[in-house]
């Protein structure tokens, strides 16, 4: 089978990397949640990889980027409809990894 003619592949892709799935995690979880907030939560996270996360997630439509034009200036992110699908797709890939952790450990 070709790599691209795997259904998978586009999520796979989306999701790859070392702090993607922390990221979106972090944001499912907090509602809304500024970048200062963020790196707090991706501990060991460096300022362009969460730049580049952030960015490659609104770009695909799972994260809205919303800037407020008050003094301070500051920018939220939150999960768009697409990215709560996403998440629960995900709550079930969550499930089945509980479940080879238990099986093991037996």
């Amino acid at each position: 089978m070709n790599t691209s003619d795997c259904p998978l592949e586009y999520t796979a892709n989306l999701l790859g990397g070392k702090w993607k799935i922390r990221l979106l995690w972090a944001v499912h979880m907090a509602g809304t949640i500024r970048f200062n907030q963020l790196k707090r939560e991706l501990e060991g996270i460096t300022d362009l990889a969460l730049s580049k996360c952030l960015k490659d997630f609104v770009a695909s439509g799972v994260m809205r980027r919303e800037q407020y034009n008050e003094i301070p200036p500051h920018v939220e992110y939150s999960l768009t409809e697409n990215g709560q699908r996403l998440v629960a797709a995900l709550a079930e890939v969550r499930q089945w990894s509980r479940g080879q952790n238990r099986q093991s450990l037996s």
